[in-house]
C-alpha cells in the first residue's frame, strides 16, 4: 500500500554523490517535500533558474564549480535571489562558515549531516526565504 505525500515545499538538493543525493532525497521526499536533484554547480543553476525551488540544500565540493560560486550566481540572478541556500560541507572551520555567509548562504551545515537537525531546520529556512 502506498502511502500518499502531500507536498508542501520543493527542495533542490546538489550533491555529487549520487548515494548520498539518493538517500537524501528518499529522507526529503518522506517527510513530504517535492526534491529536485543536481549532480553538479551547472546543473544546480540551470534547475534553479527553470524551477525556483523553495530551499537549495548545497554541497560545497561539487566537480565543475565550488559550491560558493555556484551559490554567489544564484545570488546575483534575480529569479533565484531569494531562495535560502543551505551549505552542506565537510569542513567546519570558522573561516568556512564566515566563507558561506558571505557567499550567500543562509546556513551551515557540517557533513555528516544529522538528519534529525535538518528537518528541524528546513521549516525555519523556508520562513527565511518567505
Amino acid at each position: 500500500m502506498s502511502r500518499a505525500v502531500s507536498y508542501h515545499a520543493t527542495v533542490l538538493l546538489v550533491e555529487d554523490n549520487e548515494t548520498i543525493r539518493n538517500a537524501f532525497a528518499i529522507l526529503l521526499e518522506e517527510s513530504g517535500y517535492a526534491v529536485l536533484q543536481a549532480g553538479s554547480g551547472a546543473e544546480a543553476l540551470r534547475i534553479a533558474g527553470e524551477n525556483t525551488p523553495d530551499l537549495i540544500l548545497m554541497d560545497l565540493g561539487l566537480p565543475d564549480m565550488n559550491g560558493l560560486e555556484v551559490t554567489r550566481r544564484l545570488k546575483s540572478a534575480s529569479e533565484t535571489q531569494a531562495i535560502p541556500v543551505v551549505a552542506l560541507t565537510g569542513h567546519a572551520l570558522e573561516t568556512d562558515h564566515a566563507a558561506c555567509l558571505a557567499a550567500g548562504c543562509t546556513a551551515y551545515l557540517t557533513k555528516p549531516i544529522d538528519t534529525a537537525q535538518l528537518l528541524e531546520q528546513i521549516p525555519i529556512l523556508l520562513d527565511v526565504g518567505a
